[in-house]
């Protein structure tokens, strides 16, 4: 059930963005089928307790194959054959020499959407080199941005790479590629490379540049934690609010709750006077303890907030009351988003253990008890 109900996906096996990104899809009830090595490899990314934590490889169902083995194309070809969309995250050129690559695909499946996730892109002089999402952040420029004022720079997680650079703009290639195809046009090659990603990511820093509005002195611009009202604060229990009244009018409700507002204090963008408005806030905030803040802003709108840790989010008051995360076999996660009100997403399933479900995905794809025997025979591996 989703809107994307109908839409068959092979999905190789792989770590990061890829997963993220086919997670997007089958969230929105596309049918994944993830094509998993026969045994775990035992370096690469995160490991997690049996498959229950897997939160990105949630709504799928999977076979086994090693790709290693020349027969076994055959039994992918077929699946491809059959599917709307693959995505790949290899290195570039690994899928050709496995027999797999987009020209071999697209001549079996003509209308094919071919998503191929990688850090430098297809081409170009660094395409064969491995990378993790902080050095494709680093390339981008984006890194430079984040960290505090005469700091380093600070690791955003792997947010900007791997899931909003990468995976998520790989997802929305998908899209755009299946709306083509829709439209009676020819499959296609997605090309997602996570520099470029994260690069159009901050897109709005780059204007910000262009326009004289942004310097490359970390920490000292708008956005970055330069503004004072644009930053976090310690409360009295060692908690933080955040604040980002940008707009002059929630500036000054911010100040009247602070009780700020016939203080004495620089104009909220008199740079020369930022300093002692840090000074001013960093005082407020100590005097009160995170609850008291949060319950004082609670009805304003100053654009402030608690800082909440990730289980604190999840009981977040508006948090329960959208349903905005579930528990999924004793795991806490998001629910799937966006929402589609007419055609909303089932509950997510947890994420299979290798070739669970397999068989059953095979029936639903169309194939029959001997042309399942034949892919097993192919070495095609799976499960009920």
């Amino acid at each position: 059930m989703g809107v994307l109900s109908g839409i068959r996906v092979v999905e190789f096996e792989a770590i990061g963005p890829a997963p993220f990104g086919t997670m997007l899809l089958a969230d929105m009830g596309a049918d994944v089928v993830r094509i998993d090595r026969p045994v775990a490899a035992s370096d690469l990314g995160p490991k997690f307790e049996g498959k229950r934590a897997d939160i990105t490889g949630r709504n799928r169902r999977s076979v086994t194959l090693d790709l290693k083995c020349p027969q076994s194309v055959a039994a992918a070809l077929e699946l491809i054959e059959r599917a709307d969309v693959l995505i790949e995250g290899f290195r570039p050129g690994t899928m050709e020499r496995l027999g797999l690559g987009p020209e071999v695909a697209l001549a079996r499946n003509p209308r094919l959407v071919y998503a191929r996730m990688t850090g430098w892109g297809q081409t170009g002089p660094m395409a064969d080199r491995a990378g993790h999402d902080l050095n494709y952040i680093a390339l981008s420029g984006v890194l430079s941005t984040i960290g505090p004022a005469g700091g380093r720079p600070v690791p955003p997680l792997n947010l900007v790479g791997d899931y909003g650079g990468g995976g998520m703009l790989m997802a929305m290639g998908v899209l755009a590629a299946l709306v083509n195809v829709q439209r009676g046009g020819a499959g296609q090659v997605v090309d997602a490379a996570m520099t470029e990603g994260a690069a159009q990511l901050g897109s709005v820093v780059w204007g910000l540049l262009a326009g004289g509005h942004w310097t490359e002195q970390r920490g000292s611009n708008l956005l970055d934690g330069g503004a004072p009202w644009y930053d976090t604060y310690e409360t009295r229990d060692g908690q933080y609010m955040s604040i980002g009244p940008i707009e002059s009018r929630f500036y000054a409700q911010m100040l009247d709750i602070l009780g700020l507002a016939g203080a004495d204090l620089p104009r909220q963008h008199d740079r020369a006077g930022w300093p002692r408005l840090r000074e001013a806030f960093t005082a407020a905030f100590l005097s009160r303890t995170r609850a008291e803040w949060a319950d004082a802003f609670a009805s304003s709108d100053a654009c402030v907030v608690p800082v909440l840790g990730l289980a604190e989010a999840a009981e977040h008051p508006h948090s329960v009351a959208r349903g905005s995360f579930i528990k999924v076999d004793g795991v806490v996660q998001p629910v799937p988003a966006p929402r589609f009100l007419g055609t909303p997403s089932a509950q997510p399933r947890t994420a299979p253990q290798r070739g669970e479900h397999g068989q059953e995905a095979l029936r639903d794809w169309g194939f029959d008890s001997v042309a399942i025997e034949r892919l097993h025979s192919l070495g095609l591996g799976f499960k009920a």
